[in-house]
């Protein structure tokens, strides 16, 4: 099997792995943290700069899938507080409408570069 390989102009990289990779009809997007891809350091602010910068580098990825936030139907967030669940919900709220992507949000002990927040997603291409 083949990979098409999605590389986002606007998504940070910070390992060996692609943006995304479509397969068979669907798009499924590695994990973002909040990187802004200008610096190559985290976004500064509290959660709710981190949840929206890791929306800009999923909606580059996306963007270079020639789709959007509407296409996404399965998001995984990963916080390292869920204390910040609240805060991370209003955010992810303003980037999807009804009927909103399945989501899990897993506590986690640590994230690469003291980020508190990482968001994965699966698109449909159709």
């Amino acid at each position: 099997m083949g990979r098409e390989v999605i590389m986002g102009s606007g998504a940070a990289s910070v390992g060996p792995y692609s943006h995304g990779v479509v397969a068979n009809g669907f798009v499924y997007l590695s994990g973002q943290t909040p990187i802004d891809s200008t610096t190559g350091r985290l976004v500064e602010g509290g959660i709710d700069a981190q949840v929206r910068q890791c929306f800009r580098n999923l909606a580059a990825a996306l963007e270079a899938a020639s789709l959007s936030l509407d296409n996404v139907i399965k998001c995984n967030v990963f916080l390292t507080d869920m204390g910040d669940f609240a805060t991370m919900n209003t955010v992810y709220a303003e980037h999807f409408s009804k009927p909103y992507p399945a989501r899990t949000t897993v506590g986690v002990v640590s994230l690469p570069f003291g980020a508190r927040v990482e968001i994965e997603m699966v698109a449909v291409t159709s």
